[in-house]
């Protein structure tokens, strides 16, 4: 799993406050479309607190490819 692309600093869990987290992904049926382009869908990552398993960040490798093609960046 990448998070080379989007960098996010989490020190703590905010609900247990735990600092040790996994990372984990959910694609297939699981996986994210965007509502301008149904043809591209991303794998949805997670970043998860391995203290009390909250779902402490979850995103997309690359937000952009959900736009149409006309729009993106």
């Amino acid at each position: 799993m990448s998070d080379v692309l989007h960098p996010i600093k989490i020190t703590k869990c905010p609900f247990c406050g735990g600092t040790e987290f996994v990372y984990g992904y959910q694609a297939d049926y699981g996986a994210i479309t965007g509502s301008e382009s149904v043809l591209t869908s991303q794998t949805l990552r997670y970043i998860i607190c391995r203290n009390c398993g909250s779902v402490v960040h979850s995103y997309v490798d690359n937000p952009e490819k959900l736009l149409k093609r006309s729009n993106r960046k």
